[in-house]
């Protein structure tokens, strides 16, 4: 199943350079930076792997960023996966400096909280978000924060205050979703993927009793799960707290084995479940 998954990975592979998110599609940023993650974390295919780190390098805008595509270069999301791409490559330290300092350079819009504020989060923290002026979330936030504590810069003060934005965002009951706690009255539930995410960026820097509750409702779900995004960060999460289920690696295998029923999984999700079978520990655990 795996080697299946390599070779399928591999056909993606596109003759100028990076991936494809499917067979007959386009050039993708995001599925090009997760299949060089998922690769080099296997030790496969090295050719691939530099070829994408190298696509990645000529699609990096002058500023730093690096967009889901040039028609969009608003959308920077997929600037931390470029730098987890580029990691331990000698020869792309400098493109990485540069989407670094272009984070740490970038916020999301934030204000401080009215009185008759509809929701209960606090929107004056500062995080990241999907695209350029708008507001920050779960999720890219998380990225980014894994990203710098990846590179050496997770003491630095927008990775402190990312965390601070994280637990301000964490559900009373545990978990987190997109990035709102309640809205105009009604609490928000949690999601497995935006959990596994944040539960990921906080390993290690956060005291466990701050997110015990998260860890239990992930936990919870867990055996329930059958997407790749979901049933991935689910395990990443787990695992950076030293939580991952026994039979973890039986749950990715089913989830590969169910596109005979529904098809072929997108190169970044395939690549993403592979790389919650190696990364028992979540996912920085890749580069310890």
């Amino acid at each position: 199943m795996i080697i299946d998954t390599i070779e399928k990975l591999s056909e993606r592979a596109l003759p100028t350079g990076g991936f494809c998110s499917r067979n007959g599609s386009g050039y993708r940023t995001d599925a090009t930076a997760w299949a060089a993650v998922a690769l080099a974390t296997l030790g496969m295919r090295e050719d691939l792997v530099q070829s994408a780190r190298s696509q990645l390098a000529e699609d990096q805008m002058e500023d730093g960023r690096l967009s889901v595509s040039p028609n969009h270069p608003q959308a920077f999301w997929p600037t931390p996966l470029a730098i987890l791409a580029w990691h331990a490559s000698p020869s792309h330290r400098e493109p990485q400096s540069r989407a670094l300092e272009f984070l740490l350079a970038t916020a999301g819009k934030h204000w401080k909280k009215s009185e008759d504020a509809v929701i209960c989060n606090d929107p004056s923290i500062r995080g990241w978000p999907w695209i350029e002026n708008t507001h920050s979330w779960v999720e890219p936030t998380a990225m980014v924060l894994m990203a710098l504590d990846l590179t050496g810069y997770g003491d630095h003060e927008r990775a402190r205050e990312a965390r601070l934005m994280l637990l301000d965002r964490q559900l009373e009951l545990g978990g987190w979703n997109y990035g709102n706690t309640s809205v105009f009255g009604q609490k928000l539930r949690p999601m497995a993927l935006s959990t596994g995410l944040a539960l990921n960026a906080l390993a290690r820097r956060v005291p466990r009793e701050i997110v015990e509750k998260s860890i239990s409702y992930l936990k919870f779900q867990v055996g329930h799960l059958c997407t790749p995004l979901s049933l991935s960060w689910a395990f990443l999460g787990l695992g950076a707290w030293g939580e991952r289920p026994a039979n973890a690696n039986n749950f990715v295998l089913q989830c590969l084995n169910r596109q005979k029923i529904y098809g072929s999984y997108d190169t970044q999700h395939l690549s993403l479940l592979l790389v919650a079978l190696m990364a028992k520990r979540g996912l920085l655990s890749l580069y310890a």
